[in-house]
């Protein structure tokens, strides 16, 4: 007997907008825009999950590219998921396919800050090391629950990246959302 159901939430249809800045900003802009999706209040339970999968490509043009960072925000929360800072390699790199792949099961639910879902995922792409392609997530820290959110309201999902220093730009491709629910039919 089945415990829940795997529910698509939202998909993005066409490439977003490429983003050049040393700010964060929102991957799902331009075409990938349908990919934004409104959690409902409430709806979640413990033990449900989130899954993210993303794709696209990045470059980077200089030898100090900075560092770059894959997050997600609920509403107005920033870091619900963060992946920490990741280095990408300082030689030059154009238009390297990147794959995100994470999820998140729902720990606390709650008013103010107090729900959290706890974040694991992988980053696959060549422009990140000569000989680390596949990067496990949050980097160099130990894995932890992301920062807190009320989940009693409505909240914006919206998959974010930031680089420190404007000599690089990303371009989303793909993207999905997925709901595992814990609740049952």
């Amino acid at each position: 007997m089945s415990l829940g159901y795997w529910e698509t939430l939202a998909t993005s249809q066409g490439a977003g907008t490429a983003l050049a800045a040393a700010a964060a900003a929102s991957l799902l802009q331009g075409a990938a825009s349908s990919g934004l999706y409104t959690l409902t209040p409430n709806r979640l339970k413990i033990g449900d999950a989130f899954h993210v999968r993303a794709s696209g490509q990045v470059s980077s043009a200089v030898t100090t590219p900075g560092t770059y960072r894959w997050g997600l925000t609920f509403g107005a929360v920033a870091n619900v998921f963060d992946s920490t800072a990741i280095a990408p390699l300082t030689t030059v790199q154009t238009n390297i396919p990147w794959i995100l792949d994470i999820e998140g099961i729902v720990r606390t639910l709650g008013a103010g800050t107090s729900a959290t879902i706890f974040w694991q995922g992988l980053l696959f792409s060549a422009a990140l090391s000569t000989t680390l392609q596949i990067i496990a997530m949050p980097v160099g820290a130990p894995p932890v629950v992301g920062a807190g959110f009320d989940s009693t309201v409505s909240n914006l999902i919206d998959l974010r990246w930031t680089q420190t220093v404007a000599t690089g730009s990303v371009t989303l491709h793909n993207y999905s959302l997925s709901l595992k629910s814990s609740s049952g039919f």
